[in-house]
């Protein structure tokens, strides 16, 4: 098992480990404790207790990173978790913990602890049901109908550019030609303004109506308009859609239904706070 290096974890400040390599070698120089460390404590360091539950949570974020839980691993997580208490005992030594931005940054990771704790606990506390799932799963599904299309655009400013544009097709110039050209959609100008296969409910009302009318190969001959402009719309193709599975989605689909859930939370409770 490849672990990342403990200098590492202390410049980026982030959850590391030191690799098997380097931990076997500090193992081999280390010297015998003086004593055994204190009771729940895997280690003492200088006199501190290094609590065992420091090792149990380091433990179980490898473990869910696909380590094994053995001597080796648990070996490794001690000299990291000893490797981190002299490091931050030498920076208290040096008044570091003192230091407006790394109070500011202690803080900030405080929080970011506590309401991950406690959107975690809330969501345990209100699981999306099967219903909620299947709820989702129908209206996305009805959402889509049965077709998906496969159009290209040209977007410009004004409807006078637009009629421009529709005349110089009427004398044969390219579409696509016109819309690397002239389309105001960096999106799709390159590839000539196509916009890949979509069903109807991912453009503006304003568009899609219209493009569903359109015979295959065909372009509108009057411009539509929508928020972004003025659009002269080519209808490529027509498909079937295959809509997934709900078994193919539902994972998905109840993480989006958590994120509205915990959404709708944080504005309940900014609601009831007093904010000046």
């Amino acid at each position: 098992m490849k672990l990342r290096s403990f200098a590492a974890a202390a410049l980026l400040a982030l959850p590391m480990l030191v690799s098997a390599q380097d931990s076997d070698k500090t193992a081999a120089k280390a010297k015998p404790a003086a004593k055994a460390p204190a009771k729940d404590a895997v280690a003492t360091v200088n006199g501190v207790p290094v609590p065992a539950a420091r090792m149990q949570f380091m433990l179980d974020q490898q473990r869910q990173r696909g380590a094994p839980d053995n001597d080796q691993t648990r070996a490794m997580l001690r000299d990291e978790l000893v490797n981190r208490e002299i490091v931050a005992q030498e920076a208290q030594k040096g008044g570091l913990a003192k230091s407006a931005e790394v109070q500011a940054q202690m803080d900030i990771a405080r929080q970011e602890i506590l309401v991950g704790a406690y959107l975690r606990d809330w969501v345990k506390k209100h699981p999306v049901s099967d219903a909620d799932v299947q709820k989702e799963y129908d209206r996305a599904k009805a959402q889509s109908g049965e077709k998906e299309y496969r159009a290209r655009h040209i977007l410009v400013e004004t409807e006078d550019q637009a009629k421009e544009i529709i005349a110089d097709l009427k004398k044969g110039a390219k579409f696509d030609e016109l819309a690397r050209k002239s389309s105001k959609d960096t999106g799709s100008k390159e590839r000539g303004g196509d916009l890949d296969w979509n069903v109807p409910a991912a453009f503006d009302r304003q568009f899609s109506d219209v493009m569903v009318t359109l015979d295959k190969g065909k372009y509108t001959e009057a411009p539509v308009q929508t928020r972004f402009g003025y659009h002269i719309i080519q209808l490529d193709d027509v498909r079937p859609i295959r809509f997934p599975a709900l078994a193919e989605v539902k994972p998905r689909i109840q993480q989006q239904i958590t994120q509205q859930k915990i959404d709708e939370l944080i504005r309940g409770l900014r609601a009831k706070a007093k904010v000046e």
